[in-house]
């Protein structure tokens, strides 16, 4: 039917340009009514001369494409739009498009005609009249566009008849991660029908992608988009593909889809979210040039317990919508508390309503039904008195954390949410933020929420900054509870607090925030700077934070590849030279300018705004950004300029891998690491290592004994057994490996898991294994083997030095070293395999046992051979003499053992001791026999040969 009309109107047939966009035209036009397209073109055809004179009221767009790159989280982002004015005379035709607010735009260029004009950015003076006309970008704030979060930018042009307009828009924005992952948007809202209409998205992040996503296109101002309820589908001709590194999604809906989601052009949001491969450590450090960007997410950490105070808006402005949504989202809110929480509700008009009186109370069901009740019960009525608000919750949960032994690495906080400006009390907002700061004092964080067009944004921004919080702001719609929920969810979690990021002083400079008060599960840490020697070939990180009852230590030295790997130069799909774009040091302008803005915002001194106001003018105007202190000029080309082409970043699968590296905390070469990294680990030579081969040192006597156990794979071996006393044990698992050729053994077998278990002053245990290591003493904690990190609690410090050993300190008095062992191309008989040192064993009892704690605290006496007749004791001196006799013996608790004297290799083969050796499974040298030293699971505490007790 479309056809026969094509044909009946004269448009050619074909599949080029004008069809799809006369297609574009005449759908536009006739989707008046409810009706399927099929219906609607068969039923209407309207007269050819009045369909021509709609079409010449306005310029026609024939083309919207949006193409993006996202480097490491760094997204560039290219608009091209073009517009057809096919009337008579000259129209006006205006390019709109939304923007997160958070991006900054780099370049603006179009062309009218056969006249180009290009983007200037240049400092705005302090009275700015602009005399440019053409375009206009409003001052940056959220409430400005038309979806929370964005900005509108628009440029207004008059295109002659019969001729195009093309505009070419860039910006740049670092993506943020919320509730776990990245989420890149773009705003689609033609509001027409475009007749080529496509959305690219590359990503490129060499830590590797995961979880990709592309949900449904978001339009929370618009019913009726066609997508069913619960549908979390693509939108209609997505195209997802991605590898383990790269992904590309495109959208590309023809106009008849077009119509299926939107007749009136305003498609709403295309989002792409998705998160990367991570783990407990230093984080994802890149350097590229001489500038460097640091991502920190640790995951598998226990959530900090949390006192929280929330103060809700009851004025008569919360009337309907807003209070309803407000008490569906606490409703949820509190059901999410965790049992180890405390809180508390405020409820404010002119009046202060405070729902249990000087305090916090714990989480309990019938703490959280009251809870709801009290909220269900409240009704909007009253001014709005947000100092008053403000200063009875800081001082409630002030005199809360003073009067009450919390705990000292909980985190407190506040949350605070109203939908007007002050109206009661305290009006003054400068006043307001002074009083808030000096009753805060920086014991805890602020976070506030806004609703409505009402709210005075700046003040929740600024009192949310000031007090290290997060502020949010939502339009009053259906969505509105969903929201206040999601913004809960990002703060609900504090993972870490008092988190530190150092580097090295005379190897760094310009470095953004390194301290955090908080962070919060799905979140990310993110912090970049510049490398003073561009020639030194590593980079030394140290990450220290607090969980709940552990301080954290994690350090790493990161190689800097020379020439770095990280340069994306001359990787095909990069022309016209925008490969040479460093994309960290744009980050890193990026940071460092909105770090800049929010400390001019924050500061009360003029001179101070003045200098960051020309500080992060400076840096805008080197590195392109449209900021609120630098303006968008648009100056016409010379009259030979060629048309704006599209420039974008769009990196090919092709060999990217060996292009782009992300350097992960890389091992340094050796000879590089830090002098207090080569310090040798302090340990003694009772051990038990490899096959597994024991050693027991016996220093007071000056030999040392050894002997071996030819256990089974999955047996589990009782090292040392002090449970009842110092409260510790030490289990061993045995994998198993085929034996060498030509060997004595019928396989060979190694310790695979060492667990060390503590009930003293706490109940705690450690899991180690040569790839993690697993700390549990009541909140389980995941840790690398690969990363070197310390972690302290009251009574336990755990050690690891990067892929070569675990220090484990108990009460200071009992120290353990397990030597990790990791082949690259193991033999069919190695496995990787751990060894297990006693470094310090003052705080074991003179009752400890097991393989090796039944000889700590006990002497063992070297007689002359043979055993059949009398002996006498040798002296020290004497032992050096009986070397080379093929058996001696020994006197072990009145037993007597033969012994030859042997050579073992012990500290990865890196040292010699010489031994006497106990054959037959260390018969007699040992209480009972070894099958007594066998644990029926790891977690077993046999306090003694045949007790059989567990943590």
């Amino acid at each position: 039917m479309i056809l026969w009309l094509w044909l009946c109107w004269g448009f050619p047939s074909s599949t080029g340009q004008p069809d799809s966009e006369l297609m574009a035209r005449y759908l536009e036009e006739q989707l008046l009514a409810d009706y399927s397209i099929a219906e609607q073109v068969a039923r209407r055809v309207p007269r050819q001369a009045k369909f021509l004179q709609r079409l010449e009221t306005r310029p026609r767009m024939s083309e919207f494409n949006v193409r993006s790159t996202i480097i490491s989280r760094y997204a560039f982002t290219t608009v091209s739009c073009t517009m057809v004015n096919s009337g008579s005379e000259a129209r006006e035709a205006v390019f709109e498009m939304q923007i997160p607010a958070a991006a900054f735009i780099s370049n603006f260029t179009m062309s009218i005609g056969n006249k180009t004009y290009y983007g200037e950015i240049t400092g705005k003076e302090k009275k700015n009249s602009s005399d440019d006309k053409t375009t206009h970008r409003k001052p940056p704030s959220p409430t400005d566009g038309r979806e929370n979060g964005y900005e509108t930018f628009k440029a207004s042009v008059f295109i002659p008849r019969k001729m195009q307009a093309r505009f070419l828009l860039h910006y740049e924005e670092l993506l943020q991660r919320r509730l776990g992952k990245y989420e890149y948007t773009v705003s689609i809202r033609p509001q027409q029908l475009v007749g080529r209409l496509r959305v690219e998205v590359n990503i490129l992040e060499n830590s590797g992608i995961v979880s990709l996503e592309v949900p449904p296109l978001r339009n929370s101002k618009q019913k009726g988009n066609g997508k069913a309820e619960g549908d979390v589908s693509p939108p209609p001709s997505t195209v997802i593909g991605h590898t383990k590194t790269l992904a590309k999604v495109t959208f590309n809906p023809s106009v008849v889809e077009q119509t299926r989601i939107a007749r009136n052009g305003i498609l709403g949001d295309f989002i792409i979210r998705y998160d990367v491969n991570r783990e407990l450590s230093v984080g994802d450090v890149q350097i590229l040039n001489g500038y460097f960007v640091h991502y920190f997410a640790p995951t598998d950490l226990p959530p900090l317990p949390k006192n929280v105070v929330f103060v809700l808006d009851s004025s008569a402005s919360m009337v309907g919508t807003k209070l309803k949504q407000t008490k569906e989202a606490l409703f949820t809110i509190l059901q999410d508390l965790r049992p180890e929480d405390h809180f508390n509700i405020i409820g404010f008009s002119n009046r202060i309503k405070v729902w249990q009186q000087d305090r916090l109370v714990p989480v309990t069901p019938n703490n959280i039904r009251d809870a709801k009740k009290y909220i269900h019960n409240m009704s909007p009525t009253g001014g709005t008195n947000i100092n008053g608000a403000l200063q009875t919750g800081a001082k409630l949960l002030n005199d809360y954390i003073a009067q009450n032994d919390i705990d000292a690495r909980s985190v407190s906080l506040i949350i605070f949410l109203t939908d007007g400006r002050p109206t009661v009390g305290e009006t003054q907002s400068s006043k307001i933020l002074s009083n808030t700061k000096d009753a805060i004092r920086d014991k805890f964080c602020l976070f506030t929420i806004g609703i409505g067009n009402d709210v005075d944004h700046k003040l929740l921004e600024r009192m949310a900054l000031e007090n290290c919080g997060m502020t949010r702001h939502f339009q009053e719609d259906e969505d509105a509870a969903s929201h206040l929920k999601g913004f809960y969810d990002e703060i609900g979690t504090p993972l870490l607090s008092d988190i530190r990021v150092d580097y090295p002083e005379d190897d760094v400079e310009q470095v953004t925030q390194n301290f955090f008060p908080n962070y919060f599960n799905g979140s990310e840490i993110i912090i970049a700077g510049k490398l003073i020697n561009r020639t030194s070939d590593k980079l030394h990180v140290e990450v220290t934070a607090s969980n709940s009852k552990k301080y954290i230590l994690l350090k790493t030295d990161v190689a800097i590849d020379l020439p770095s790997r990280n340069d994306i130069r001359g990787v095909p799909g990069l022309e016209d030279g925008k490969g040479d774009k460093n994309y960290i040091e744009r980050a890193w302008s990026y940071l460092t300018i909105k770090e800049l803005l929010n400390s001019r915002l924050k500061s009360d001194d003029s001179r101070e705004k003045d200098y960051l106001t020309e500080k992060a003018k400076s840096m805008a105007l080197a590195y392109n950004f449209v900021t609120p202190f630098t303006v968008l000029k648009m100056r016409e080309a010379g009259l030979r300029s060629e048309p704006p082409q599209e420039e974008f970043i769009s990196p090919s699968t092709d060999g990217i891998g060996a292009k782009l590296q992300s350097l992960q905390g890389h091992k340094a070469p050796p000879g590089i690491r830090r002098e207090q990294d080569k310090q040798r680990i302090k340990i003694s030579k009772t051990s038990a290592d490899g096959d597994p081969h024991f050693v027991i040192d016996f220093p007071s006597s000056k030999f040392s004994v050894c002997f071996n156990i030819d256990g089974e794979p999955g047996d589990i071996l009782r090292l040392v057994s002090d449970h009842k006393e110092s409260g510790v044990t030490v289990n061993g698992q045995l994998i198993g490996a085929p034996a060498p050729p030509n060997g004595h053994k019928k396989h060979r077998t190694y310790f695979s898991t060492i667990t060390i278990l503590s009930n003293k002053p706490e109940r705690s245990y450690l899991e180690i294994t040569p790839r993690r290591i697993i700390l549990d003493d009541g909140e389980r904690l995941v840790l690398s083997c690969g990363r070197s990190a310390v972690v302290r609690s009251r009574s336990l410090e755990v050690s690891i030095s990067a892929n070569s050993n675990v220090t484990v300190t108990i009460r200071d008095t009992i120290s353990f070293v397990i030597l990790i062992h990791r082949y690259k191309k193991p033999a069919p008989y190695q496995r990787n395999h751990l060894g297990f040192y006693i470094s310090n064993s003052k705080g074991l009892s003179s009752d400890s046992h097991g393989l090796l704690g039944q000889f700590l605290n006990h002497e063992v006496k070297l007689l002359q051979e043979p055993l059949n007749t009398s002996h006498h004791q040798i002296t020290q001196n004497q032992t050096e003499v009986l070397k080379p006799n093929p058996t001696n013996t020994l006197k072990v608790k009145g037993r007597l053992v033969p012994v030859v004297w042997k050579q073992r290799r012990i500290y990865n083969g890196q040292q010699e001791v010489e031994c006497w050796f106990a054959k037959n499974n260390a018969d007699k040298l040992i209480d009972g026999n070894y099958k007594d030293y066998l644990a029926s699971h790891p977690f077993d505490t046999g306090t003694s040969l045949g007790t059989i007790n567990s943590l």
